[in-house]
């Protein structure tokens, strides 16, 4: 069976994309939020059961947003297993469109617009050929929501052809600290417990791309890479620039960390035959403001690290081994400099006093909190929970630095050293094995819905084991063990203050995940667009006959 889905899934993203939903912007998310709840409330379905949707505020949150979630009961048998969909609505910003940044959300205006900046042929043809729509969040993921959308409407209609259940969760702020999905974690707890859900799968509907500009194929995901932060704050030795061996610059400390990390394969995380990307910096700077000559105090970087099988705990073991390199390297390098400049000026050559010094954000405060007991560890908790109150917009990552800025005060030796520590949220791994009656489930569901789907669709439709951008499909299940969440936790400054990766709301839902969303190009970029008739078509009927297969 094929259903009949194109236009009114191109009406319905077109519609979402016309509403500004910046992350974090005013009003923006929920306005997006409260479309699409009119929208299930103008459904027949849901006018006799009102109290299946709900718009949901975030909690936690310094802004004020909403999601919205819908779900559909099957009168096909009584089974109470139930298929969660979800994507996001939120978007990134739109400051890259310039002067046509009125028009970053019209469908229909834009393409004219782009065409006549001629930013690049690729650009140009796709436009001329009609199969995509372009506007921000018209991939990154408006027409995936808007797919799931149509599906709740379908199955309100046709709720004989599901034993079980569909729940489809919008969520916003997925771009920025995942609060939309972790509250809906909370939404789905309580509802496993008032309506008795037995979650058994997860639908995402994000984006994909090609992964080169030849590569025709269509991709659909299981399981999910995981994301981490690893973070170093570098203390240094301050020194005026004309004595220039009198001290540790922290900033070629940070430097060499870089070097030692960023692009490095030997640190791709390998599974299932797949490979993440190495590790790239996000972010490196010092804390001076304003010009001396005087070399900084103190300075830190953070580095974006992918994983496939690695836990929180590999990571920051190999952070740490990678800080000690950097500090072991900067120490000799500037042995070996002193050594020719003494030399050169025909002085006397006397080594240098710097030792390499490193510790993870436990090891030091497990230092701290034995010499100064609790003390020590009521006030940094204090520390962060007023900060956090004070500034609650205040970025998770300097955060995190000043909260150990603040702990470094309570350390009696002020030389050089690198503290290493876990910056953002925690995005997890999810691998699929096959190993539980569940995965195997979804691995076979799926596998009879590209089939089914692979006649109807031009580009051939591939399958790998590991999503490879960011997700909210992260928080839908945990592959590494929770002393594994443990280290993360000991690792990261805002734990409990700022930010909690709550292990029990994760697996109170604990199902295996794949993504079948829109396809398209140049996500996040000016030319963001979507490939229309897999994306309104193919795309729902795959998620179709994988939620028909799963609750037949």
């Amino acid at each position: 069976m094929y259903i009949k889905c194109y236009e009114e899934v191109k009406s319905i993203t077109k519609d979402l994309v016309k509403i500004p939903s910046i992350v974090r912007e005013p009003r923006g998310e929920t306005a997006c939020a409260e479309a699409i709840y009119k929208y299930y409330m103008s459904l027949d379905y849901f006018k006799k059961n009102p109290s299946n949707v709900k718009m949901v505020k975030t909690v936690d949150d310094f802004v004020d947003r909403h999601s919205t979630y819908a779900y559909v009961k099957g009168t096909k048998g009584n089974s109470n297993r139930t298929i969660l969909l979800i994507g996001h609505i939120d978007t990134v910003g739109v400051d890259d469109f310039g002067n046509i940044k009125k028009y970053a959300f019209d469908s229909d205006k834009l393409p004219e617009l782009l065409l006549k900046l001629n930013i690049a042929d690729d650009v140009n043809e796709d436009i001329l050929s009609g199969k995509y729509m372009f506007g921000r969040g018209a991939l990154d993921m408006k027409s995936g929501v808007a797919g799931h959308m149509y599906l709740i409407k379908y199955f309100s209609e046709h709720t004989d052809e599901l034993d079980g259940n569909i729940l489809a969760y919008a969520e916003c702020d997925e771009e920025d600290n995942s609060h939309g999905i972790l509250t809906g974690l909370k939404e789905f707890k309580k509802l496993k417990e008032t309506e008795g859900f037995d979650y058994i799968a997860c639908i995402n509907a994000d984006y994909s791309t090609g992964y080169n500009l030849t590569d025709i194929n269509r991709y659909v995901y299981f399981g999910s890479i995981g994301k981490l932060l690893p973070s170093f704050y570098v203390v240094g030795k301050e020194t005026h620039v004309g004595q220039a061996y009198g001290g540790l610059d922290p900033n070629l400390i940070v430097s060499e960390l870089t070097r030692l990390i960023e692009l490095n394969t030997d640190l791709c995380d390998e599974a299932q035959g797949e490979v993440t990307i190495p590790p790239i910096s996000l972010k490196q700077s010092d804390f001076k403001e304003g010009y001396t000559v005087q070399t900084a105090l103190a300075a830190y970087a953070y580095y974006n690290f992918f994983t496939h099988s690695m836990s929180p705990a590999d990571v920051i073991d190999i952070c740490k081994k990678k800080a000690i390199e950097a500090f072991d390297n900067v120490v000799n390098y500037a042995n070996e400099s002193y050594k020719k400049y003494c030399k050169m000026s025909n002085v006397e050559y006397t080594k240098l006093p710097w030792k390499t010094r490193v510790y993870t954000w436990e090891e030091l405060y497990v230092e701290l909190t034995e010499k100064h007991g609790g003390k020590f560890t009521k006030h940094i908790y204090n520390f962060a929970k007023e900060l956090n109150e004070k500034q609650p917009t205040l970025d998770l990552r300097l955060f995190s630095i000043k909260v150990i800025e603040e702990a470094w005060k309570w350390v009696e030796d002020k030389s050089p050293a690198i503290v290493a520590f876990f910056g953002s949220i925690f995005s997890a791994r999810i691998e699929m094995t096959g190993k539980t009656e569940k995965e195997k489930n979804l691995l076979s569901a799926v596998d009879y819905s590209i089939k089914e789907v692979q006649n109807q669709c031009e580009n051939p439709i591939k399958v790998r084991m590991f999503y490879p951008y960011i997700s909210d499909s992260s928080f839908m299940a945990l592959s590494d063990d929770v002393d594994s969440i443990e280290t993360l936790g000991k690792n990261m400054p805002s734990w409990k203050t700022k930010y909690f990766y709550d292990v029990e709301d994760v697996l109170s839902v604990n199902v295996p995940v794949v993504n079948i969303g829109s396809f398209g190009k140049d996500g996040h970029k000016i030319t963001e667009r979507v490939h229309m008739k897999y994306t309104f078509e193919n795309v729902p009927n795959m998620s179709y006959l994988t939620i028909r297969e799963l609750l037949k």
